[in-house]
């Protein structure tokens, strides 16, 4: 927050009103319920994940390590957004503070990044399980899988450090009506009056790194054909949230509309943190079983 206010002192904009999803107000109401039922239905699955894996030793191995993560991060990564763009359903001026829209950007982006590497981190414990599995707890060890989660959130702050500098060097002028739900780094630059030489190349190369590296990870990890059928509900989730991502911020903004950009920027913000606790316990046996068990104890009790 700190960082935020002194940043702050360089724009002459001391907020910014977010336009929304859409201008149409006869959908206002529909989408506010919808997405709160999004909203509603990610927490839950989420929290129940996060519950099932602390309530059951049997659960506590790296994979759900990172799985655990992983759900912490999705629950912490909605919640920075969704609430915000249910207030501009139901507001009819979506006003947020300039410390607060460069808050919402530095969490958004630490937490998108950190989600990237967590989810390369659970392809290679994928990887080892199918492919390596006498030296799988040697080799996925507390004295190893510790050290990757720290990289993984040392990764999410060095890049939302990266990103919200950048645009603290930005100065904003007379018209603070940006065309979003949410603070992201595209529609911001369209509304800098100073040159974004900066932020433009920084964007391109460290959204490329951070969707790149983790991808070729993720593909070298399941490079055997075992692996790519055994782990199809992992490709579903990393294939939507890197896909929906590298199309919003790898390519110029003048050849993406901004009406796109806001519908892809729901499949990374919205859809991807509804799907993983789906897809990672719907499909995934230890859960399944770990779910009856604490069911029928409840049920005993």
């Amino acid at each position: 927050r700190a960082i935020c206010l002194a940043v702050a002192e360089n724009s002459s904009v001391t907020e910014f009103i977010l336009e929304g999803l859409t201008n149409h107000q006869e959908l206002q109401i529909p989408l506010f319920f919808l997405f709160l039922g999004f909203y509603v239905v990610t927490v839950v699955g989420i929290l129940s994940l996060i519950t099932l894996t602390g309530l059951n030793s049997h659960l506590h191995t790296p994979t759900y390590f990172f799985l655990y993560n992983l759900s912490f991060i999705d629950f912490c990564y909605s919640t920075v957004i969704t609430p915000k763009m249910l207030m501009s359903f139901v507001s009819t001026k979506n006003v947020i503070s300039y410390a607060g829209c460069m808050t919402q950007l530095f969490f958004f982006t630490f937490f998108a990044v950190s989600e990237s590497f967590i989810l390369s981190a659970m392809a290679y414990d994928c990887y080892v399980t199918i492919c390596n599995p006498p030296v799988y707890t040697a080799t996925m060890s507390p004295q190893v899988c510790l050290p990757i989660l720290l990289g993984v959130y040392v990764m999410g702050f060095a890049r939302a450090m990266a990103h919200t500098a950048c645009m603290g060097r930005l100065t904003f002028c007379a018209n603070n009506l940006v065309d979003h739900f949410r603070c992201d780094i595209l529609p911001h630059l369209e509304r800098s009056c100073t040159s974004t030489y900066v932020n433009e190349p920084v964007v391109f190369v460290v959204v490329g790194i951070d969707i790149g590296v983790p991808t070729a990870t993720i593909f070298i990890s399941y490079g055997r054909s075992k692996a790519f059928s055994t782990c199809g509900s992992h490709i579903i989730a990393v294939s939507l949230f890197f896909g929906s991502g590298a199309f919003m911020y790898l390519k110029p903004s003048s050849l993406l509309p901004m009406n796109l950009g806001k519908v892809s920027s729901l499949f990374y913000t919205i859809v991807v943190p509804i799907l993983n606790p789906l897809i990672y316990s719907l499909r995934n046996k230890d859960i399944k079983i770990a779910m009856k068990k604490t069911l029928s104890k409840k049920s005993f009790s």
